[in-house]
Parts: structure tokens; C-alpha cells; sequence
């Protein structure tokens, strides 16, 4: 279950549907999909696929998605402190960021720009989220560092990071939320 944090104004939201109201308003799409499979730490690519196939097929088909892949980390994935940093950054992709949860938890932090407070949504499993295109935001592991999400691309070559070396997130790293 999602849980929106607005830390400056000292605000938490875990009404779902609440926290999709909030986020539509913003252009971010927020669902839930039935998350009811199990995997083992180190459940292939391929098996988790074919798990969600029948949610994320018709996802990808009818938004105009190539391919999707997993990501899973978690405490003993190798050079873990170099993945946890490469995202923690503020940045943007030239493509949506779409991630379906089907483990464990993530940060998503936005700076939708003046007018806007920054926010973060931690994401569960079941949580589907997709960021848009240009969209200025940053992913955090969280103290777990526990996550398997599957990844959807257009093309994955738009989902380089364009860092903006704002530093807006540097004081919101180190508030440690997590659900």
C-alpha cells in the first residue's frame, strides 16, 4: 500500500485513493494491480514476466510499450551503495518511468517545479506508478533496500538519467522514510 509523504508541510497520506487523486492532478499515474505471486530472491527475469503477463501485456499494448524488464535488489545484490546512489540524484528521462511493484518498496520523490511542495511516494507491492516524460524526480531504495519491479520502456535508451544538479534533494535523502 502506497504512502504519500509531503515532509514540509509535515503531511502523510495512505488513502489510496486520495494519493491517486493527488498524483493524477500532477500528471503521474498511480494503480493497483493484484500482486499475489511469490517469488525467491533470485526468481529469473523471465518467470516474474510471466506472472503479470496477463496485466501487463494489455498495459504495454494499449499505452504503446516495447518491452519490460525486472529489477531486483535487495541487501546482498553486488555494488549495492553504487546502484543506490546512481538514482538518488534528481534527474529526468525523455520517457515515461512506468515501474510495477512486485516486492518489497521504493521512494519516488518529485519536484514538480513553483506552487509545488516536494513529495515522495513510497511504493509497495501492487503499486504501479509511471512518471511522465521530462518530469523532474528521483528514486530512492529506502532502509530496506529490499525491491523487484518491473520495469516497461518505449525504448530503454530513453530512460537514461539527465541529471538537473539542482541538489533539491539533497536535504530530503537523509529524512530515512519508509513505510
Amino acid at each position: 500500500m502506497a504512502i504519500l509523504h509531503i515532509p514540509d508541510q509535515k503531511k502523510e497520506i495512505s488513502d489510496q485513493s486520495e494519493i491517486k487523486s493527488f498524483l493524477s492532478n500532477r500528471g503521474v499515474l498511480f494503480d493497483k494491480w493484484e500482486a499475489s505471486a511469490t517469488f525467491a530472491d533470485d526468481a529469473d527475469q523471465e518467470t516474474i514476466l510471466a506472472a503479470y503477463n496477463h496485466v501487463l501485456k494489455p498495459y504495454m499494448e494499449s499505452n504503446g510499450y516495447q518491452t519490460a524488464d525486472v529489477i531486483s535488489v535487495n541487501p546482498n545484490t553486488p555494488n549495492l551503495e553504487m546502484l543506490k546512489n546512481k538514482f538518488l540524484t534528481e534527474h529526468i528521462h525523455t520517457e515515461d518511468e512506468v515501474r510495477f511493484f512486485v516486492d518489497g518498496e521504493g521512494l519516488f520523490w518529485f519536484n514538480m517545479g513553483e506552487g509545488n511542495p516536494v513529495f515522495c511516494v513510497i511504493c509497495q507491492k501492487g503499486d504501479l506508478l509511471s512518471v511522465p516524460a521530462n518530469t523532474k524526480h528521483w528514486f530512492d531504495l529506502g532502509p530496506k533496500c529490499f525491491v523487484k519491479a518491473i520495469r516497461i520502456f518505449i525504448d530503454q535508451s530513453g530512460w537514461v538519467p539527465h541529471y538537473t544538479e539542482s541538489g533539491v534533494d539533497k536535504p530530503y535523502n537523509s529524512l530515512g522514510l519508509s513505510a
